[in-house]
C-alpha cells in the first residue's frame, strides 16, 4: 500500500486522483504482482508526493494490464495539486506470488532494478528459491539466520 508513483520519460511523478477508483487499484496491483482487494485511496491519503504530477484523469475498466494501457490524461497535462495524490492498498495479506516484471512496462518501474527479487525452480509462481538481482547478475540468498520474516518481507517485494 501506498502512494502511487510512476516512471516517464526519466522522472516519477504522482498520480492525480481525479476520477480514481478501485478499477484503477486493480491494475496497479495486477501491473506491481501483488493479489488481494485492490483498494483506491484519495486525498494524499498516504501523504503528498513532490516533483511533477505525472497522470491524471485515469480511467482503467479493471482489465488492463498496465496503467499505460487505461484512459487517462496525456503525460504531464493535470490541473491538480498534490493534496489530490492518488494512493492504493492491494491488501497483500491475502497472498503473495510473483509475476514478471514484463507486466510492469518500463514507464512504472525501471526494469531488474538492484535488489529485485524473484523466485526460481519452483512447482509453482508463488514458491521456489529467492534469487536477488544485483550488480548485472541474479544471485542465491543464504539461508544462515532465514525466518519467516525474511520470506514475508519477499513475499512482499514480490
Amino acid at each position: 500500500e501506498g502512494r502511487v508513483e510512476v516512471y516517464h520519460d526519466g522522472k516519477w511523478g504522482t498520480i492525480c486522483d481525479d476520477q480514481w477508483d478501485d478499477r484503477d487499484a486493480e491494475v496497479v496491483c495486477r501491473q506491481l504482482g501483488l493479489s488481494g482487494t485492490p483498494k483506491a485511496l484519495s486525498w494524499a491519503h498516504y501523504g503528498q508526493g513532490s516533483g511533477p504530477i505525472l497522470l491524471d484523469e485515469v480511467q482503467c475498466s479493471g482489465n488492463e494490464l498496465s496503467l499505460d494501457q487505461c484512459k487517462k490524461s496525456d503525460w504531464g497535462q493535470q490541473n491538480c495539486d498534490h493534496i489530490e495524490d492518488a494512493g492504493v492498498s492491494c491488501d497483500p495479506f491475502t497472498g503473495c506470488f510473483f509475476s514478471p516484471l514484463l507486466s510492469a512496462g518500463p514507464f512504472f518501474l525501471p526494469p531488474l532494478a538492484e535488489g529485485t527479487v524473484r523466485l526460481a525452480g519452483g512447482r509453482s509462481p508463488s514458491e521456489g528459491r529467492v534469487e536477488v538481482y544485483y550488480n548485472g547478475d541474479w544471485g542465491t540468498v543464504c539461508d544462515d539466520g532465514w525466518t519467516d520474516l525474511g520470506a514475508q518481507v519477499v513475499c512482499r517485494q514480490l
